[in-house]
């Protein structure tokens, strides 16, 4: 009975000490299972942003977004769709949030001109980068990041 009893203690301590070993494993597992999504919505306005109105802000399609980063360095681009909307998906293991936080930012340097002709023909939107929390879909995790409020740059051209 003893030697069962032993024997018990030796497993119940060997399951306890490999449940740490597991969750490690996944977390490294849920790392590499892990996405950075960037979206957001261009408005046809004088500053890329929604209007007082609201819904009833007209969007910029088929405007040209990057993700410029450092000294101009283009990382990644997307295009918005007819309701204005861009999407960009970065893989954690090649950037590092807290640096795409704090080193890069949106560009739109498609004329605002293209979606309504009394605005500006030179110049472009820029958009430092916003961080909004994480989603779990199955066992991947995504950081979404949004841009934090566009602002016109009669010179953005020039910046980069």
């Amino acid at each position: 009975m003893a030697l069962k009893s032993l024997l018990l203690v030796f497993l119940l301590i060997a399951a306890l000490t490999a449940v740490p070993m597991a969750e490690a494993q996944l977390g490294l597992i849920s790392g590499l299972l892990g996405l950075i999504r960037i979206q957001g919505t261009v408005f046809c306005t004088a500053n890329g942003n929604m209007g007082v109105n609201g819904t009833s802000t007209p969007v910029f399609p088929y405007a040209k977004v990057q993700l410029q980063c450092g000294a101009g360095n283009t990382v990644s681009s997307a295009t918005t769709n007819n309701f204005g909307i861009f999407s960009m998906v970065l893989d954690p293991l090649q950037f590092v949030l807290s640096s795409l936080l704090s080193n890069c930012n949106l560009l739109v340097n498609t004329p605002l001109s293209n979606c309504n002709l009394n605005l500006p023909s030179v110049g472009g939107l820029l958009s430092p980068l916003q961080f909004i929390g994480n989603t779990l879909q199955g066992l991947l995790n995504i950081s979404n990041i949004i841009p934090s409020g566009f602002q016109f740059l009669p010179n953005l051209n020039y910046l980069f």
